[in-house]
């Protein structure tokens, strides 16, 4: 899917109405001599500052293109967020979507045809792209200057490559949930699980009712696989903990180690027992082909009681469904071994670029800002989207249940630890981890054969 999006020169307000956001994106008045850098801020409760754009000159006219994985509908969002930008420049941003991205990017950049900016899903990917064809661009000192103000310091180390800083954070996702129906638990006289050993005797009981506890699926076109590299990468940040997890992730212990795969063995308690899915969808190996972004529609309608998915999957529900502690939906924290302990599975994209004129480094400048993430925050009035840029006011979110993962982000209490598959070697971590954890489902492997595979598949330093 390709968007254009025309430079628009007008002057708008966010309206806020209760818990709910009316967005009318704010912008910049044009100057008197029709550049697009300066100028008075229109009034409204909500306005960037365009000041930051002047130091590139006069970009009026001037294209921006960018490649993402973020597809509709949150890829409309996402657009409406770059408004403010364009209004204060006059750059048009031109924005390609596409589920294939992580695949056809390389592709791009080794044809010599690569986009502007691309909004990276992985720091491993940043990290083939510099190391293996040296392309991405060093982040300008505006763009370094906004991270070390806004973001922890951990987060600019993942858009760092070799002492490099290339490409500055921008949203954030919390991943460790799990999605179910409230009233369904309520009426059941079920309780949120604290513990694993709770979760799992509340699968065992569910089970035992002659219903089907869990429903999962990992297809997302040429990045299948993902969903399910995330469910592990859980359970190992649970079950072996976060040193452990680190090692795993920069190859200190192997894929295969016996700590991982026991980690392995203990995610297929739940997703390879035929008793425990796959609720509303089929066998086993039905999670192999099940689309990613319906997977946890059978909740909604009775065939299934939990899915472990991350907090953006709330854009994915059916339209009109209502999520909240007492709606249609609603997730609780994926619980770790004790209540003592809170390992939380984290992600976010990264801004990379291309090429470096005027307009590109200003908008790169713009999508590193606090600016951006509460003009974001603004753009997206039905939810499912976080930054854990600490200029975000949290009051701009949707919902209650954004500003809980917002909250989760920046509480120093969370053990976080960035998806491992997302900081692996691409072609480990967007490559045979994907493919490695779908036979595993549509072939019936152990995980010890998936594990060895993958290790084997490790590329040599």
């Amino acid at each position: 899917m390709t968007i254009r999006m025309a430079s628009k020169r007008r002057a708008a307000a966010l309206v806020a109405t209760g818990a709910s956001l009316a967005l009318i994106l704010s912008a910049c008045a044009d100057t008197d001599d029709g550049g697009g850098g300066g100028g008075e801020e229109t009034a409204g409760p909500y306005q960037i500052d365009c000041a930051p754009y002047e130091e590139f000159g006069d970009l009026d006219g001037t294209t921006v293109t960018v490649y993402t994985t973020i597809v509709d509908p949150e890829g409309e969002t996402q657009q409406a967020s770059y408004e403010p930008f364009e209004e204060c420049t006059g750059v048009e941003v031109e924005y390609e979507a596409s589920r294939e991205m992580e695949a056809q990017l390389p592709v791009r950049v080794q044809a010599g045809n690569p986009p502007d900016i691309a909004i990276l899903p992985q720091p491993g990917l940043l990290q083939t792209l510099v190391r293996q064809y040296d392309a991405v661009l060093p982040a300008p000192e505006q763009v370094e200057a906004n991270v070390d103000e806004g973001w922890a310091p951990e987060w600019k180390e993942y858009g760092t490559v070799d002492g490099t800083f290339y490409a500055a954070p921008l949203g954030s996702n919390v991943k460790s949930y799990v999605w179910y129906s409230p009233s369904m638990f309520e009426e059941a006289g079920y309780e949120i699980p604290e513990t694993w050993d709770d979760m799992m005797a509340l699968t065992q009981e569910i089970a035992d009712s002659g219903a089907i506890p869990w429903c999962a699926g990992v297809e997302s076109g040429d990045a299948t696989g993902w969903p399910g590299t995330d469910f592990i990468e859980d359970v190992v940040l649970r079950s072996a903990g976060p040193e452990v997890y680190d090692q795993w992730y920069t190859h200190e212990i192997p894929f295969n180690d016996p700590q991982i795969v026991e980690a392995w063995d203990q995610a297929g308690e739940i997703l390879k027992n035929p008793d425990y899915v796959n609720g509303g969808l089929g066998g086993v190996d039905s999670i192999a082909t099940a689309p990613w972004t319906d997977a946890g529609y059978p909740i909604l309608e009775g065939s299934c009681w939990m899915h472990r998915a991350a907090n953006f999957y709330q854009t994915q529900w059916p339209e009109g469904t209502e999520v909240a502690p007492d709606g249609d939906v609603y997730a609780f924290y994926l619980p770790a071994e004790t209540t003592d302990e809170r390992p939380t599975l984290v992600a976010g994209e990264f801004i990379g670029a291309f090429t470096d004129r005027p307009e590109v480094q200003a908008f790169q400048t713009y999508l590193s800002s606090a600016d951006w993430a509460n003009a974001k925050a603004a753009a997206t009035p039905a939810g499912g989207w976080v930054s854990a840029n600490n200029g975000l006011d949290q009051e701009l979110l949707a919902t209650d249940f954004d500003r809980l993962s917002a909250e989760i982000l920046a509480d120093p209490a969370t053990v976080a630890r960035f998806d491992a598959s997302d900081l692996m070697p691409s072609e480990v971590g967007a490559g045979t981890f994907w493919a490695g954890i779908t036979e595993w489902f549509a072939s019936d492997l152990s995980s010890q054969e998936v594990t060895d595979d993958i290790e084997a598949s490790w590329p040599e330093d």
